[in-house]
């Protein structure tokens, strides 16, 4: 069949043909394959970020508990220094008090090592001085002259070679 102006209605219909399988086969060989390698790429692409934004948070939440970890031990640590501070306070008091006590049983025996010396002191000068009153009392009843010899030695600064 042939149309006026030169047109072949069956060359058209071939073209339009040919132009259907091209346009068929680009889209299966083309089009889909690059569609469905763009809708990966872009999944893959939202399935990282979505990752990524769980371990940000993963993150941020570990953050959250080591900080409260790090608090508490602060905590911790400075209800552990007010302890320690207390017990060496105590400590030290106790020392002190314990020194305290010893110096009070030196300072006790010291007084009482002094007291026994003094009355050591005080009953031997007794002793002397009995001694020299016997000694004297029997000077004076053998007799009064050795007495009145000593005065005149004794008033004159001689001493005598017996005593």
């Amino acid at each position: 069949m042939n149309i006026p102006l030169n047109i072949d209605l069956q060359q058209i219909l071939l073209h339009l043909f040919n132009f259907v399988i091209l346009a068929g086969g680009l889209y299966l060989l083309l089009y889909r394959p690059v569609k469905d390698f763009m809708a990966k790429r872009e999944a893959h692409y939202q399935e990282m970020a979505q990752q990524t934004e769980e371990a940000l948070r993963h993150a941020e939440e570990l953050e959250a508990a080591r900080q409260q970890r790090l608090d508490s031990v602060d905590q911790e640590l400075r209800e552990r220094r007010v302890v320690a501070t207390q017990e060496i306070n105590r400590a030290a008091d106790d020392r002190l008090a314990e020194a305290e006590r010893q110096a009070q049983e030196i300072i006790s025996d010291a007084r009482e090592a002094a007291r026994r010396e003094h009355d050591k002191i005080l009953d031997q000068a007794q002793k002397e001085l009995v001694d020299l009153a016997f000694a004297a009392a029997e000077k004076v009843a053998r007799g009064s002259a050795d007495y009145d010899r000593f005065l005149d030695l004794a008033e004159r600064g001689e001493s005598d070679g017996n005593s």
